[in-house]
């Protein structure tokens, strides 16, 4: 299985949140549109790109839309994971044993970011750091906050193109 391309259905899923809360895709979309960004700790581009999707957390918060993480690790790790780049959006807990959302959503590579649609397809699906995806998902925060779009990556700041998952 490849991962879910842009204009398919996103599958939903219930998963449990660090904080002990529970997400449904579902409940989040009824809201707005969601960004999915999968995640492993010992990934380097996950750490690369996690600390920069803070920024879009930061900028536009869960104004009209959601972003959460999605962990294959367990709680303990992910924490580590969160505190050590400075993450303090939501971050979910995929099962470690059978990962059912991760293979659901056909992940072959981490970091894998899924922006999704109030309607539930998905729009983007970026596999590894991608700026021009990151780019496009901070306009998508800002028109679905309502808010002017916020600079994200300073001009004096070298932040790569792509790097692969």
């Amino acid at each position: 299985m490849e991962t879910l391309k842009a204009g398919v259905k996103a599958p939903l899923f219930t998963l449990p949140a660090t904080d002990g809360t529970s997400f449904s895709l579902g409940e989040a979309l009824a809201r707005g549109p969601v960004m999915l960004a999968f995640f492993k700790k010992s990934c380097p581009v996950c750490q690369y790109a996690f600390p920069l999707y803070e920024r879009l957390y930061k900028a536009y918060g869960n104004r009209g839309v959601t972003l959460v993480g999605v962990s294959q690790n367990p709680k303990k790790e992910t924490e580590a994971f969160a505190q050590s780049f400075g993450v303090t959006f939501p971050v979910l807990l995929d099962d470690t044993s059978t990962y059912p959302v991760s293979n659901a959503y056909g992940l072959t590579n981490v970091p894998t970011v899924f922006w999704i649609s109030q309607d539930g397809k998905i729009e983007i699906s970026s596999v590894g750091w991608s700026r021009k995806d990151f780019e496009a998902m901070g306009e998508k925060m800002a028109v679905a906050g309502k808010m002017p779009s916020a600079r994200l990556i300073q001009a004096q700041e070298k932040i790569d193109d792509f790097r692969f998952g």
